[in-house]
């Protein structure tokens, strides 16, 4: 157990609510694995309050925080710098405080892509084109994370073609097109970025037959574990990526810069950040 000193590091979570977040749990079990002087805490923060809280953090010593749903666009406007990855992305997950500045970066797509090196191994983005369900925060950051390592075409589906449409010109890139229905035959990934078959919401229907046997299919949703999606996708014998694989690795970046350890990623850490979570809906 590690006991806290006056000079222990501080990192945390900003969300609202934050109640569900699985980052204390995780950066917690990093924290006492390495036996490092910190805390790393929940903050719940209505939108109208995120700026001053957000300032309140740096006065106060904090290394950094995650950003979480509703604020990843409201950090983006408040960082006093951006890496090449969160202006892209146009959103922070991951800030660092230095010197009363607000470094912002985002290592969503960064975990996506780590998750699916970890579950799927020998997947690479280059083996063929991809599906992306979806069109929101989440969608924009995998689909860059896909096109910068070499995804050679880019499909994106989405309830509403609008969105989907705004997405793909943002993006700015000839791999990119929209589809209104998923582009299976052939396609090498299919990936879920939309809340169905998250617990509590309806399921993913979808048939998976067209897919080639070779083919990956990852959820970017962790609650619960194992989705309609993922289960179906076992049941074809693909290989299938989980949601809890990108929240374990985008968390790398944050605490080896806030806590000055590069932490890992094991069994042992999935199995303690998975206990909190239902196996199946």
């Amino acid at each position: 157990m590690t006991i806290l000193s006056g000079k222990a590091r501080l990192a945390g979570v900003l969300g609202w609510p934050v109640s569900h977040s699985r980052s204390p749990r995780l950066h917690g079990f990093w924290l006492r694995r390495h036996g490092i002087d910190g805390a790393y805490l929940p903050l719940p923060v209505a939108p109208e309050d995120f700026a001053t809280a957000l300032r309140g953090l740096v006065a106060l010593g904090f290394r950094g925080a995650n950003v979480t749903i509703p604020h990843k666009e409201a950090a983006f406007a408040l960082c006093d710098e951006l890496d090449e990855t969160a202006r892209r992305m146009g959103a922070a997950n991951t800030l660092v405080f230095r010197e009363g500045r607000i470094l912002g970066s985002n290592t969503d797509g960064f975990g996506f892509l780590e998750s699916l090196y970890e579950q799927a191994p020998g997947w690479a983005a280059t083996d063929g084109p991809a599906v992306l369900l979806g069109a929101g925060g989440a969608a924009r950051a995998l689909a860059v994370a896909l096109l910068d390592a070499g995804c050679p075409r880019l499909s994106i589906v989405n309830r509403s073609t609008d969105r989907a449409e705004a997405l793909a010109d943002s993006l700015g890139d000839s791999r990119v097109a929209v589809a209104t229905a998923p582009p299976l035959e052939g396609a090498a990934l299919l990936v879920n970025s939309t809340s169905l078959g998250m617990a509590g919401q309806p399921p993913l229907e979808i048939d998976l037959s067209p897919l080639p046997a070779h083919a990956v299919v990852a959820d970017a949703v962790y609650v619960p574990l194992e989705t309609p999606l993922l289960a179906a996708a076992r049941a074809r014998g693909l290989r299938a990526v989980d949601g809890l694989g990108m929240l374990l690795h985008q968390a790398r970046p944050g605490f080896a810069a806030w806590f000055g350890t590069e932490p890992a990623v094991d069994a042992e850490l999935r199995a303690f950040v998975a206990q909190d979570i239902p196996k199946t809906a």
